[in-house]
């Protein structure tokens, strides 16, 4: 009975010295993702805010020279190769790009406004991670108002149509995330122009416009 005992209690403790000796279990490591590549491609839309000025090109001194504030909507598609990007942007804004002048001792006056203008262009960029450089170019119009009252007449001519032209530019943006990106960039328009005539006074209300606009987009 004593060797039964023995042989069962030396047994007991070979296996837990053996059983020590194993090496421990590790859990399995987390798999690692990495994180996507941020690319420039896709569509996006945005709002934007600009500040205007604008010489009257022909005006004979009458519209001077107009400026002011607008703000409108963006809407593009970007497409990227490597770290170039080219894409096509539209946009349309609204505003108050005016002058309004005296233009004689005896109250004749010259009034100008640019109250909406639009753009439909091309963009080509170099691409460093979330930032970008491009230079941009296509069309741009934008409905003008003109008027000149002619108090030695009298007589009173005026001009409301859309006027077309180009516009030529550049800018940065950067993608604060994967989705939200926000721009600055210059415009320099050049609008075509209708001739205002009165017995007393002539003049073209054909624009070049400049603009510095900021602009915050939605990619999709």
């Amino acid at each position: 009975m004593k060797r039964i005992l023995m042989g069962a209690l030396l047994a007991g403790v070979a296996t837990s010295a053996f059983a020590a000796d194993l090496p421990t279990a590790k859990p399995a490591p987390a798999p690692f993702y990495a994180p996507p590549i941020f690319t420039w491609t896709g569509f996006y839309v945005g709002v934007n805010g600009s500040y205007d000025w604008a010489n009257v090109r022909s005006g004979n001194g009458v519209f001077g020279n107009p400026d002011g504030g607008m703000g409108g909507v963006t809407a593009g598609y970007n497409y990227q190769i490597g770290q170039f990007v080219a894409g096509l942007e539209g946009d349309i804004d609204f505003g108050d790009v005016s002058n309004k002048q005296t233009i004689d001792p005896f109250g004749s006056f010259g009034k100008i406004d640019l109250n909406s203008f639009g753009t439909a262009r091309a963009r080509l960029g170099f691409a460093m991670d979330r930032a970008l450089i491009y230079v941009t170019g296509g069309y741009a119009g934008g409905q003008v108002h003109s008027a000149v009252f002619d108090a030695i007449t009298p007589a009173y001519a005026s001009n409301n149509t859309w006027q077309n032209g180009y516009a030529v530019g550049g800018g940065v943006e950067y993608a604060i995330t994967n989705n939200i990106s926000a721009k600055a960039e210059y415009l320099f328009s050049q609008l075509d122009g209708k001739t205002i005539a009165t017995p007393s006074y002539a003049a073209k209300d054909g624009l070049d416009i400049s603009l510095v606009r900021l602009g915050l987009n939605y990619r999709f």
